[in-house]
């Protein structure tokens, strides 16, 4: 049977009138890549916060292994915290910054050593021991902060936005890298991010935020496919959101509806008539807006598929079991 690494019930964090984390509940099961995804402010780095012990809930409890945290520092939870700025220290070099909280807890020095050298190992920066942080690229400061955290064998590590300060190539190769290891390890991860390509591609499940709540939590498909509401729709990855009186002429549902941009094809026959309003090459693929009856549908499209230029009118289709429909709002 999967243990629960990290469990929140009923908990909430208030900065006075500001309800950060508002009555959250969620499980997270040992050995899993969970990520929380949210835009700025919707209280995924506070609940991050809260695991880690840096902050108190206001109301609830959180357990991590089945074990009340309340009043537990965060030298005493079996967490360690990844940082999007790194936190090295700079006058330190590479294998002290590694071993730094081995050294607080009494290591030997030959151990520390022993121990950094296996982390560096672990992530893929040998030789480097002796380094300083200024002499080193963001990429392999990101894979020390990965180390320090790993040397002190924790049960849940958590990764608050870590990949933000990376460019495009390398943020991809280390969300690689990060799945990898973790696979590997399989100790509990929690990631915090914005970014929902990272969410989709690198989680087994993910929960998306908003104004201190969880809106819905699932796998990086079911909330693709099957967002909750409009929200959820629009934050994860791009969607056309049809009011519910298009849906109901074409499902017989009132209700409005998910449809994904790349689930809609041109078509010679048939299917809906409608207006291009833009055009934008995107190299792999072209991203038109249409409008339908005065509801604006971005559509992606193979480049060869269709040349269509804006004020042309074209014919689009798609499978009506493609449409997902939603609740209202936030619930």
């Amino acid at each position: 049977m999967i243990q629960t690494a990290v469990e929140f019930a009923a908990v909430s964090r208030h900065f006075g009138d500001i309800r950060a984390v508002d009555e959250v509940d969620l499980r997270i099961a040992e050995g899993e890549f969970f990520a929380m995804l949210g835009p700025s402010g919707s209280g995924k780095t506070t609940c991050l916060r809260l695991i880690a012990g840096f902050e108190q809930p206001t109301a609830g409890q959180i357990h991590i292994f089945s074990r009340a945290m309340a009043g537990v520092p965060p030298y005493r939870r079996q967490v360690n915290t990844v940082f999007q700025d790194y936190a090295l220290f700079p006058h330190l070099s590479v294998s002290d910054n590694i071993a730094y909280g081995l050294m607080i807890r009494g290591q030997g020095r030959s151990m520390r050593r022993r121990a950094a050298e296996e982390a560096l190992e672990l992530v893929r920066l040998p030789g480097y021991a002796d380094r300083k942080p200024g002499e080193l690229s963001g990429g392999q400061r990101q894979r020390v902060a990965l180390a320090r955290a790993l040397v002190n064998q924790p049960k849940v590590l958590l990764l608050d936005e870590p990949l933000g300060a990376l460019d495009l190539k390398l943020r991809e190769q280390m969300q690689d890298e990060l799945r990898s290891l973790q696979k590997s390890l399989g100790i509990t991860f929690v990631f915090v991010t914005h970014d929902q390509g990272e969410a989709l591609s690198m989680a087994d499940r993910v929960a998306v935020f908003d104004a201190g709540k969880i809106i819905q939590v699932g796998t990086p498909q079911e909330v693709y496919h099957r967002p909750r509401n409009a929200f959820v729709a629009d934050f994860v990855g791009s969607s056309n959101v049809l009011p519910a009186h298009l849906t109901e002429s074409f499902t017989g549902q009132s209700c409005p509806a998910s449809l994904r941009p790349e689930c809609i094809r041109f078509v010679d026959t048939g299917g809906c008539l409608v207006t291009v309003a833009s055009v934008s090459f995107l190299g792999s693929a072209t991203r038109y807006t249409v409008l339908l009856d005065g509801t604006p549908l971005t559509v992606l499209s193979d480049n060869a598929q269709v040349a269509a230029q804006p004020g042309r009118e074209v014919r689009i289709d798609w499978d009506n079991e493609r449409l997902h429909c939603m609740s209202e709002g936030h619930e």
